[in-house]
């Protein structure tokens, strides 16, 4: 069965903290283990420029892509996403689907000419699947952050906007 992409509600802070709360998805973002549900509610609070996208397969919510427009005056052509995937379903589509809608939503109603993320150079699954729907790497950062006990460099991708998803 596809998933279905759509907004956040409330309701599914529990399955988006518990998508989180697996290994492979906070070692893979700037998320800590162990975080309370309280963290997860601010996505709700997050403020203007703040989209919150779930995938959910048969009611299940399995899958959370966030996307924040700059509201810089100079830099409201500009959003930043992150997202993450729950072990049981990575590699079989649902990043895919995310992205693909939150693309879609930022290229067609956003008016959101430049899309930015950062990647872990060790994240190759993630990598591939930014560079398959057009992100380019435009920087390697040193030591970006401390994951298992060591710095880890990470990438800074972007994708503008040429007018097809």
């Amino acid at each position: 069965m596809p998933a279905v992409i759509r907004h956040a509600e409330p309701a599914d802070i529990d399955a988006i903290k518990a998508i989180y709360d697996q290994p492979s998805v906070y070692a893979n973002t700037l998320q800590l283990p162990y975080q309370p549900v309280a963290n997860w509610q601010r996505l709700y609070t997050a403020g203007a420029g703040f989209y919150n996208l779930v995938a959910e397969v048969e009611g299940k919510v399995i899958g959370q892509l966030g996307l924040q427009v700059c509201q810089n005056p100079r830099r409201r052509h500009v959003a930043e996403l992150g997202m993450g995937v729950s072990e049981e379903y990575q590699g079989q589509g649902i990043g895919s689907a995310l992205l693909r809608s939150a693309l879609e939503m930022a290229d067609n109603w956003l008016n959101i000419r430049r899309m930015e993320l950062t990647v872990y150079t060790s994240n190759e699954a993630a990598i591939a699947l930014y560079e398959r729907f057009g992100f380019e790497v435009e920087a390697e950062l040193t030591d970006f952050a401390f994951q298992y006990g060591n710095y880890v460099n990470a990438l800074c991708m972007a994708r503008i906007n040429t007018g097809s998803v």
